[in-house]
């Protein structure tokens, strides 16, 4: 297919490494970063723009990849009748493009991208059409992508998506920072952590969260648990975590 990228920003840049490597033609880069936009039309031999006003109309897809706030304002007077317009935003409603053409669309890429990521990353990519037409090129550009983890979502599934995916990928991130900042501060080196890290996250290829999880809480063990709050009583917020944590894991276990 060719296609017209709206973004230069780690999704867009991601997302394009994608299509390049599954065969697709990126016809134009538009991006008001005009840096940004020339570093990767240079990647991908192709013509950048910071202009939406010389968007190039021949493309079979335009994929919309820039922040959810920005979207409305991108396109408030942009006009593709008869091509298909998807952006990549989990809170957003497809019809936010209803005025840029009749097949609008989302392509939401579950995962947490960034242009240093080593290789391509797999990425589950859920799409929304406006139509049969949309959503069959939807599935397709998303298939060329990601044979095996793509599917249909509605907005409000995409929300709970998003949900989900803000409680296992930031608020774990926050967690590994507390713990990062703990170390830190009691001379302990937090890299030790990153095997018991990663074996964690690995268990869950052919376990439950629910079977996966152990510690004290899980165990009843109040005296450990106890100890462990003493040693922060000189950190009331985490002391508070630690606290909530053990109540949440005794109570849904």
């Amino acid at each position: 297919m060719d296609i017209v990228i709206i973004g230069s920003g780690n999704v867009a840049a991601v997302l394009g490494r994608k299509f390049k490597a599954a065969g697709h033609t990126i016809l134009q880069v538009i991006s008001r970063n005009a840096k940004a936009a020339s570093e990767l039309a240079y990647e991908w031999d192709t013509e950048s723009s910071n202009y939406k006003s010389t968007i190039n109309r021949l493309a079979d897809i335009y994929i919309i990849a820039i922040s959810d706030h920005a979207i409305a304002e991108m396109v408030d007077d942009l006009k593709l009748p008869g091509k298909v317009v998807a952006h990549t935003a989990a809170s957003v409603p497809k019809e936010v493009l209803q005025n840029v053409t009749e097949h609008f669309g989302v392509f939401y890429p579950l995962q947490s991208l960034r242009t240093e990521m080593p290789g391509l990353p797999d990425i589950p990519v859920y799409v929304e059409g406006s139509d049969e037409l949309t959503t069959t090129k939807l599935k397709a550009l998303a298939q060329s992508i990601s044979p095996e983890q793509v599917a249909e979502a509605d907005a409000e599934s995409r929300a709970k998506l998003h949900v989900a995916a803000v409680l296992v990928s930031n608020f774990t991130n926050h967690l590994y920072k507390l713990a990062a900042d703990y170390c830190r501060k009691e001379g302990l080196d937090f890299k030790q952590l990153q095997p018991l890290i990663e074996e964690t996250a690995l268990r869950l290829r052919s376990m439950s969260p629910g079977e996966a999880q152990t510690g004290p809480a899980i165990r009843q063990d109040e005296e450990t648990i106890q100890k462990h709050l003493d040693l922060l009583k000189n950190e009331p917020g985490l002391k508070e975590i630690y606290e909530q944590m053990t109540r949440s894991i005794r109570t849904t276990n």
